[in-house]
C-alpha cells in the first residue's frame, strides 16, 4: 500500500514540474534510442556484407596473383605479376583431388562503344565455369559456350550498369559493340549482381572468353585471379591446402625457398575481417551512445538534488508525522525509477520508429536486436537508480527539526 502512494505522490510531483521533467527525460531517450539505432546498422551491415558474400558463389577460394595488401579499407596488388596462368588453373584441377572447378579470370578497364555513345567498363575474360563458381548467371539470352572460348569467338555478355550507360531500357542482344578496336557480338545480359566487398559495382563488366581475350583484346599470356571451388563444403581447408602446395611445387618456389607468389582467400576469411570491422564499428557507435546514458542519469541526479532542496519542508514534516527515514528513501528512489523507467520505454519507441523511418527513407537494411532493446533497458534502469540513490539517501538523512525550521 505504501508503495502505490509512494507512487502516486511521486507521478505527480513529476508532472508538477513538467519542464524539469523532461530535461530529466530527455539524455535517458536520447541514449536508448542512440543504442538501438547504432545497433540495428550494425547488424544491418552485417547482413549485407554475409548476403555479398553468398552471393559470389557457393564455398569461393580466390586466387591473386602477388600479395594482396590493404590500403584504405581496400585490397590492392602493387606492380604487375604474371605468374599465374592458364595451364595453372587447368592442372590444378586434375593434381588437387579436392578442388572441383578452377576458372581463370583476367580484367583490364577499357573504353567500349556502341554508335555514338561510348563507356568504360570492365572487360573480364573468362570462362563458361564462371556462371556456377561465382553464382553469377545470364538472366537474357545466353552465355559463352567452351567451343566459343576454344575457338576464340568474339562474343560478350553485358553486366546491367553497362546495358543502362550504353542502352538504356532497350535490349542489347544480338548488337555489336566495339572492345577497343575490336567488334563483338552482344550474345546476352546478366543478372544484376551489385556491389561487392570492395564497394565495386559487379554490374558494371562485360564477359568474354578468356583465350579471346588473352589474344585478341588483352595480348596476355597470364592471368591474375582464379576462381576455385571445392569438391564439397567440407573440403575448404584441404582444397586450400592442396592448392598452396601445387601452386609452391608450380611455380619452384620450395626449390628457391621464396615466399608465395599468390594469395588464397576463402569466403570465411572474407567474413570474419568483415565482421570484425563491423564489430569495431557497432562497439565504438554503442558506447558513444552509451555516454547519453550516462549524462541523462546525471540529468537525474541534478533535478534529484533540485527536488530535495525545494521539498526540504515536505520532508521534515513527514518525518514528524511518522515517516521512517526508509519511507523518505523508498520515496525518492520511486521517482528516480519512473525517471529512468519511463525514459528508457519512450528511448525504445523512438529508437525502433526512429529505426524503421531510416530503413524506408534510405537504401540501409537495418536490423533491430531485442538483446540491444533489453541492454539499453536495463542499463537505462541502472543508470537511474545509481544517480538516484545519493539525493534519495540525503534526503532520508534529513534531520525532521532542522528541515521544518524551513517552513
Amino acid at each position: 500500500m505504501k508503495i502505490t502512494r509512494s507512487i502516486k505522490i511521486s507521478g505527480n510531483q513529476l508532472l508538477t514540474h513538467r519542464l524539469r521533467t523532461a530535461l530529466a527525460l530527455l539524455g535517458i531517450i536520447i541514449g536508448v534510442s542512440a543504442v538501438i539505432i547504432m545497433v540495428a546498422v550494425g547488424n544491418g551491415a552485417q547482413k549485407e556484407i554475409l548476403s555479398q558474400i553468398n552471393s559470389m558463389g557457393t564455398d569461393l577460394i580466390i586466387i591473386n596473383a602477388g600479395q594482396v595488401q590493404k590500403s584504405a579499407g581496400r585490397q590492392q596488388i602493387s606492380g604487375t605479376v604474371t605468374t599465374l596462368t592458364l595451364q595453372d588453373a587447368k592442372l590444378m584441377v586434375e593434381e588437387c583431388p579436392a578442388v572441383r572447378f578452377a576458372v581463370p579470370v583476367q580484367t583490364k578497364k577499357m573504353q567500349v562503344k556502341w554508335g555514338n555513345l561510348s563507356t568504360n567498363t570492365t572487360i573480364t575474360g573468362t570462362t563458361p565455369e564462371y556462371q556456377q563458381v561465382r553464382n553469377f548467371y545470364a538472366e537474357k539470352g545466353d552465355f559463352f559456350t567452351e567451343d566459343d572460348d576454344k575457338a576464340l569467338m568474339r562474343n560478350a555478355v553485358l553486366g546491367r550498369s553497362v546495358v543502362k550507360n550504353l542502352y538504356g531500357d532497350g535490349d542489347p542482344t544480338g548488337e555489336k559493340i566495339l572492345i577497343g578496336r575490336i567488334t563483338f557480338n552482344v550474345i546476352g545480359v546478366m543478372e544484376s549482381k551489385g556491389v561487392d566487398l570492395n564497394g565495386a559495382d559487379q554490374d558494371d563488366q562485360i564477359f568474354i572468353p578468356l583465350n579471346t581475350a588473352l589474344r585478341r583484346v588483352f595480348n596476355l599470356n597470364y592471368i591474375n585471379t582464379i576462381n576455385v571451388q571445392p569438391s564439397s563444403s567440407d573440403k575448404m581447408e584441404a582444397a586450400v591446402e592442396q592448392i598452396t602446395d601445387f601452386l609452391r611445387d608450380r611455380h619452384r618456389l620450395n626449390r628457391l625457398n621464396k615466399p608465395d607468389d599468390f594469395t588464397i582467400q576463402t569466403q570465411l576469411e572474407l567474413l570474419a575481417t568483415q565482421k570484425e570491422t563491423t564489430d569495431t564499428f557497432t562497439t565504438l557507435i554503442v558506447s558513444i551512445a552509451s555516454i547519453s546514458l550516462l549524462v541523462g542519469g546525471i540529468g537525474i541526479l541534478a533535478i534529484m538534488l533540485i527536488a530535495i532542496r525545494e521539498r526540504v519542508s515536505e520532508i521534515g514534516l513527514r518525518m514528524a508525522v511518522g515517516a521512517s527515514k526508509r519511507d523518505i528513501l523508498i520515496q525518492f528512489v520511486i521517482e528516480a525509477s519512473i525517471l529512468s523507467i519511463s525514459g528508457g520505454v519512450i528511448g525504445i519507441i523512438l529508437g525502433v520508429i526512429t529505426s524503421f523511418v531510416i530503413s524506408l527513407a534510405t537504401d540501409w537494411n537495418l536490423s533491430i536486436s531485442i538483446p540491444s532493446i533489453i541492454y539499453s533497458f536495463v542499463f537505462s534502469l541502472i543508470v537511474g537508480m545509481f544517480f538516484g540513490v545519493y539525493p534519495a539517501r540525503k534526503a532520508s538523512l534529513l534531520d525532521p527539526i532542522v528541515a521544518l525550521k524551513n517552513e
